[in-house]
């Protein structure tokens, strides 16, 4: 099978250095691309040079709602020279009113910011979304959207709210995270998700898998992205498809969205 991952962070300074030998056990396992999330300022040259180094490696740029307060006056700037050397997509940028202590000032100020640099440059926007689910269906109809559209990593919404979502556009990843017995609700919303909007994502170094299905352990619970293969073989065994199917399905969404 040739696997792909929507989402992950594997810059992450969480995995010590050892991105390099990490990207090339995900290879060995079969992926063929994987999407690195940028999160702020400071850590988009380090995924520029891991897509330099590595041509699996599709780098998307965006500043996180976690980060919106740190952001420099000259942020979007920086986004677009950044874009402009390295035209893949916008992200991880988005939401939330899930994370103790964060304010939402200026949250949708700099959301609607990065979904116009996207539409301008018809690029694929990665988009955060946590507690803000109904706000962000208000924003994304009222906005421009990337004629090629867009990714709601690791959908937690609710189920009634897929179909809208995807009439706007919408494509939706599962991570390993929701493979767990409590992300019943989660698990349920997917079964919801249109077969032509469906990715896959390990969201590395967070969300892991279940302890019983991690194929790839790291310490602390670090969760490896080699373990998508653990994830592709979990959504099969979720939505009763058959791995192979499920994967050549993954994969033509996958170059649907991100075009390559």
């Amino acid at each position: 099978m040739r696997l792909f991952d929507a989402h992950n962070h594997v810059q992450d300074a969480r995995f010590c250095g050892q991105q390099d030998e990490l990207i090339n056990d995900c290879v060995a396992v079969g992926l063929s691309r994987m999407v690195v999330n940028g999160t702020c300022e400071s850590d988009w040259p380090a995924v520029a040079g891991l897509a330099k180094r590595h041509g699996c490696v599709l780098p998307s740029f965006g500043l996180h709602p976690w980060f919106v307060h740190e952001r420099s006056p000259e942020w979007l700037a920086k986004l677009g020279q950044q874009l402009d050397e390295c035209p893949a997509a916008v992200g991880e940028f988005g939401l939330d009113r899930w994370k103790p202590g964060l304010s939402y000032e200026g949250q949708e100020e700099v959301f609607t910011a990065q979904l116009c640099l996207a539409a301008e440059r018809d690029l694929p926007a990665s988009i955060h979304c946590l507690k803000t689910w109904g706000r962000l269906h208000e924003l994304l109809r009222d906005s421009s959207l990337p004629k090629r559209n867009f990714l709601l990593h690791s959908y937690g919404g609710p189920a009634e709210m897929v179909k809208p979502l995807a009439n706007l556009g919408a494509y939706f990843s599962f991570p390993g995270a929701f493979a767990h017995e409590r992300k019943n609700r989660q698990r349920d919303a997917f079964r919801q998700v249109p077969t032509d909007r469906l990715l896959i994502e390990t969201d590395a170094p967070d969300q892991a898998l279940p302890d019983n299905q991690v194929t790839h352990p790291l310490v602390q619970k670090v969760n490896h992205p080699a373990n998508i293969i653990a994830v592709y073989e979990a959504t099969a065994e979720l939505l009763g498809q058959a791995p192979d199917d499920l994967a050549k399905r993954v994969e033509e969404n996958f170059v649907r969205l991100f075009g390559c």
